[in-house]
């Protein structure tokens, strides 16, 4: 069996930072009416910036393959290059398409050669899936290197006119033309954004981080969907999918947009997230309190308080200084998030050889988990 080290990691964060003031311009009014929710819900998860593929005109910018396809650019150099790539592991809770799948449209915008595929499909953990894929083709000895991708193109699933049919259709059934709060919510939570990992089987380079292991938790077989697009929740819990709706209730039901049952959420996400968490950690023998470096995906400072509470009861002692986020800058970008943070660590001046690195994603689709353990060298 090799060993696994990241050696390069990239991002791509499309146009200029979108400030809070700036959302409901680019993103549209719904009902040509201000948000009652959105001041609520920026105040709670604190985010201040996070960018958009749609320029100040509202004009689309990038495909998601375009997007990740330019963070993969940016792996490139004269010691690796597109001819180089063994395996092309793409994560993203929005391909830009049902079929093909992400990774052989990412795949599409070169003409070089032929890859191994693969794509993880989900929501926040699908790009710790990719990882994973990636981290298991090099440590088996299958391939030398493997470049995993995390991308999400999300502000074009948040446009006001995807809700403009389900707005007209209140209206003539006489009702409140107000957008359903489980649809609301992630428009003002969510932003795109890309980000490119390069694997090798051996270091290279100033500083590498080598994977010592990675985990993963489903929480399916006894909670409910949480978060989902392309259906609509039942009232017995289940998922009525989208082609079971006739075609014009996919417009006046908003059938594809983004939906998070916001009290599953709450009552759920920490309480697993902390047994997984002390799942992996006790499986593996690492001492909470000796971690030097603690990345966690929030979608919203909300829970960060909560999350730390929960963890020290558990006795999952993970000192303060030792947390890592870049939410309030760079927005909640789904499964890029994780990406992203490793991304700025591994380019700043914090790290140094010897420091450990425990990396933790909640999916709250159906309460999903997956957790990575790095150590610098």
């Amino acid at each position: 069996m090799s060993d696994v080290y990241v050696n390069k990691i990239s991002r791509v964060l499309p146009n200029d930072p979108v400030s809070n003031d700036e959302m409901e311009s680019i993103l549209g009014l719904i009902d040509g009416k201000n948000s009652k929710a959105r001041r609520l819900i920026l105040r709670s998860n604190k985010i201040k910036t996070r960018y958009y593929c749609l320029d100040k005109n509202r004009k689309i910018t990038h495909t998601n393959a375009q997007l990740t396809k330019e963070a993969i650019d940016k792996l490139f150099d004269e010691d690796f290059t597109e001819n180089d790539i063994e395996v092309l592991s793409c994560g993203t809770t929005t391909p830009d398409q049902l079929l093909p799948s992400h990774a052989s449209m990412v795949h599409g915008l070169f003409t070089n050669k032929s890859y191994e595929l693969n794509s993880s499909s989900g929501i926040c953990t699908s790009g710790m899936s990719a990882l994973k894929f990636g981290y298991l083709s090099v440590k088996s000895g299958n391939t030398k290197n493997a470049v995993c991708t995390a991308s999400e193109r999300l502000s074009t699933w948040m446009m006001a006119e995807k809700f403009e049919n389900e707005i007209e259709n209140l209206k003539v059934l006489k009702e409140k033309p107000i957008i359903a709060f489980k649809k609301e919510f992630l428009r003002w939570m969510l932003s795109d954004g890309a980000s490119a990992i390069l694997l090798e089987d051996k270091p290279k380079g100033d500083i590498s981080l080598k994977i010592e292991w990675m985990e993963a938790f489903s929480y399916a077989h006894e909670l409910d969907t949480c978060m989902y697009a392309g259906g609509d929740k039942q009232e017995d819990g289940s998922i009525k999918p989208w082609n079971e709706y006739s075609p014009d209730e996919w417009l006046t039901k908003s059938v594809f947009s983004l939906k998070q049952d916001v009290k599953l959420l709450d009552a759920n996400i920490l309480q697993k997230g902390v047994l997984s968490m002390y799942e992996s950690l006790k499986k593996h023998n690492v001492d909470p309190s000796t971690i030097d470096h603690f990345l966690v995906h929030i979608s919203s400072f909300y829970f960060k308080d909560g999350l730390k509470e929960q963890m020290d009861e558990k006795g999952i002692n993970i000192p303060a200084s030792s947390w890592f986020l870049n939410l309030d800058k760079v927005g909640n970008i789904g499964s890029a998030s994780i990406y992203l943070m490793i991304e700025e660590l591994f380019n700043s001046d914090k790290l140094k050889k010897g420091d450990s690195i425990f990396v933790s994603v909640p999916e709250s689709g159906r309460f999903s988990y997956a957790y990575a353990f790095l150590t610098v060298c």
